[in-house]
């Protein structure tokens, strides 16, 4: 597609109010607006005292051990992204869509059902100085308003449990680029000490993201619309990084080992997925 046909096409979804997104959101969206507006407004979040943090973002301090997910995820956007139209899906703060300007692609388009997260990404931006190149909207993932065949690459980052994917799968199948490549990286639904973890702290969720964490059986639907790509595993023994920080480095010598073999990769915190579309789609 044509860049100029987009950015117009962008313009007038941007003008679309709130107000009119919210009249269109079933009470699943809405709640997911409504607490991703909560979680990414700093202005509160900085005024919680320690229980309160905690108790809505104590999982955060496992993050730490997501080095080398994260690493793979920047040198995949590093090799796709440049020359090309991104979209940073669910963008959250825009780290990646900033990552993949950063990365020269053609233009990187961030969305996300929360406002206050798409604010955060335009500062976020401006901040790195690749606010020229990037542009973040309020939109449903499910139903983008983006025109057909209009995106060459896409990451999905631990955003995908979030939505319903008979609705999100199509919709990515759509509006992307016949030959166009997706990554995604998702937390795993098999570990059963992490499930109950994701039990006993359900103030860090919403109901729907606690009973969707994607396993094997959401790789299988996604072959109705995409071929599959390479299949990675992440994070079994370095989940245990809070606790001792210093032997990072082992946890991911030993996951190395622990994620090629069948059945004992399963227990990873994480895994990570490409989509691709057909050439002849």
């Amino acid at each position: 597609m044509d860049i100029e046909t987009l950015k117009h096409r962008l313009s007038e979804i941007e003008k679309i109010s709130s107000d009119e997104w919210m009249s269109k959101l079933d009470a699943r969206k809405k709640r997911e607006l409504e607490f991703h507006d909560f979680v990414r407004d700093k202005s509160r979040v900085d005024q919680f005292d320690r229980q309160t943090y905690e108790k809505f973002f104590g999982n955060r301090k496992y993050y730490g051990a997501t080095r080398l997910s994260t690493q793979y995820i920047d040198t995949w956007i590093a090799k796709h992204a440049r020359g090309k139209i991104f979209l940073d899906y669910a963008c959250g703060d825009g780290i990646v869509a900033i990552k993949a300007a950063r990365a020269l692609a053609t233009l990187s388009i961030g969305i996300d059902i929360s406002p206050v997260s798409v604010e955060n990404a335009k500062k976020n931006a401006e901040m790195q100085g690749v606010q020229n190149k990037c542009c973040f909207q309020q939109a449903d993932a499910e139903d983008t308003k983006l025109p057909d065949n209009s995106i060459d690459v896409i990451v999905c980052s631990g955003m995908l449990h979030h939505l319903d994917l008979s609705y999100a799968f199509p919709e990515l199948r759509r509006i992307l680029v016949p030959g166009g490549r997706i990554l995604a990286i998702e937390a795993l639904n098999y570990n059963p000490f992490i499930n109950l973890y994701r039990h006993l702290t359900p103030a860090m969720r919403t109901e729907w993201e606690k009973d969707h964490i994607l396993s094997l059986s959401d790789l299988v639907f996604a072959r109705r619309f995409f071929h599959i790509g390479e299949t990675r595993y992440w994070h079994i023994t370095s989940i245990l990084y809070p606790y001792a920080k210093s032997f990072l480095p082992v946890f991911e010598l030993i996951d190395g080992f622990l994620t090629k073999i069948p059945l004992i990769r399963l227990m990873a915190w994480m895994f990570s997925f490409e989509l691709i579309k057909g050439n002849s789609d």
